[in-house]
């Protein structure tokens, strides 16, 4: 469950009054060639109603309590065609552990990705992609629910010159960005210029944070205050220092407050001691733009023993003995069968088993494409396809043979008439499939 409310780091630093002065600005450039090293911490407790496994019986209230560790350093990358913010990260430590109830939780990044692009659609939307291999849901969501400096920051500051007294309200980005709702309702943020304090023997314009918002997340109607004080170097000209505490509220169907979770939120910025990863030569020939390619899922099941990627815009479906399932918005649909050597059949006996069943079924189906090798090595790859008609619908189907030495794939789809790019995702899929140990016949 995406909240954002988390831990109590409190800034152990002297602080002394300067003289107040004249209206500045505070204003952060993101240049490029400047990365920053970010470290964020949170905590959160509370209790959660959450539906009962049986129906009829009430909600049960459960306690959640979890904590969260994330340093990474970040440089920001220009806009693209579509002005869709980006910027690419290496992260240095990855902490997240949660326990809901009696059932722990924890997230991590593997060593080989973590290296990312972020990227912030204008509606608010975050979609990570790493440029050295793909990523598991599970690694989307770690990133996915962490805050976006580029778009978090500006979005703080003030877009006039201000001076100590001074308010104005945050941006509905930077709201969106700290509170993870995905449509704010009603409420906002607001910011105030405190005063000029000295922290480490340089000026910092001390901020206060806060206000009330509502709005809808995956969970349903949220409400969330705030209140905190940030920090800006106005030397360094960047937000240094970010705590927030507060309370994050779901609002059940009936209006009432269905959980209550209370936390902190700590962020640190300063220069990035650490960055040859994320310079310009290193990442010179990566594709830091996403393509159908660099965007595919990574799905890995070591109890079937079978590995595979797929596109975002196919999700996983039931998972079931031997079979996997994947479905698609649009009505697309396909399933994988794992089996062991002696069960995966030439690609002629898997069309006359096809074919006998699309008569069993009364389906009308005419093949168009008949069986052909995909290739030889290191997976002998088979593919043939039907066009058919059901439930008085042309739909597409295909069929696949992913065949190893330790066993092999079965793939069958059934996919809109006429969707070309559903069709390029199915051979992804088949295209991408490893066996990763021997296949029992069990």
């Amino acid at each position: 469950m995406p909240t954002r409310i988390p831990i109590v780091a409190a800034l152990l630093l002297p602080t002394l009054a300067f003289g107040q002065p004249a209206a500045v600005r505070l204003t952060e450039k993101f240049d490029d060639s400047l990365p920053y090293r970010v470290e964020l911490k949170t905590t959160m407790a509370g209790k959660l109603s959450v539906p009962a496994s049986e129906k009829g019986k009430p909600a049960e209230v459960v306690s959640v309590v979890g904590n969260s560790h994330f340093v990474y350093d970040e440089r920001p990358l220009p806009m693209d065609e579509n002005r869709t913010a980006r910027a690419i990260r290496a992260y240095r430590t990855i902490e997240v552990n949660r326990t809901v109830g009696d059932r722990e939780q924890k997230a991590d990044l593997r060593a080989a990705v973590r290296r990312m692009v972020v990227l912030r659609s204008d509606k608010g939307t975050k979609a990570p992609f790493s440029p050295d291999g793909p990523l598991t849901l599970n690694e989307i969501d770690v990133v996915r629910n962490d805050v976006f400096p580029v778009v978090l920051v500006p979005g703080l500051l003030p877009t006039r010159a201000v001076k100590p007294g001074d308010r104005w309200t945050a941006s509905t980005a930077a709201v969106a960005d700290l509170t993870d709702l995905d449509a704010i309702d009603e409420g906002g943020l607001t910011v105030e210029f405190v005063s000029v304090v000295a922290i480490g023997n340089r000026r910092h314009a001390k901020l206060k944070v806060g206000g009330t918002v509502k709005g809808q997340n995956d969970d349903g109607p949220t409400r969330q205050k705030l209140d905190g004080t940030a920090y800006f170097d106005m030397e360094a000209e960047r937000l240094s220092y970010l705590k927030l505490t507060g309370t994050h509220e779901l609002i059940g169907k009936d209006g009432k407050v269905a959980g209550r979770l209370e936390g902190t939120f700590t962020l640190t910025r300063s220069a990035s001691p650490k960055f040859d990863d994320l310079a310009a030569e290193a990442v010179k020939g990566l594709e830091l733009s996403p393509t159908p390619d660099n965007s595919l899922l990574l799905y890995t099941n070591p109890e079937l023993g079978v590995q595979f990627l797929y596109p975002r815009r196919w999700r996983l479906g039931l998972v079931r003995g031997r079979q996997i399932a994947l479905e698609e918005p649009t009505g697309g649909g396909i399933l994988l069968t794992v089996e062991p050597t002696t069960r995966v059949p030439t690609a002629e006996q898997y069309l006359r088993e096809v074919r006998a069943s699309l008569v069993k079924d009364r389906t009308a189906a005419r093949l168009t494409d008949a069986p052909k090798r995909v290739s030889d090595r290191p997976v002998r790859l088979d593919r043939f396809g039907f066009d058919a008609e059901v439930d008085r619908k042309p739909v597409r189907l295909e069929y696949g043979i992913a065949a190893t030495a330790d066993g092999g794939v079965l793939l069958a789809a059934k996919l809109p008439a006429g969707e070309k790019e559903l069709r390029a995702d199915v051979e992804r899929v088949l295209k991408r499939l490893t066996v990763t140990k021997k296949i029992d016949g069990k």
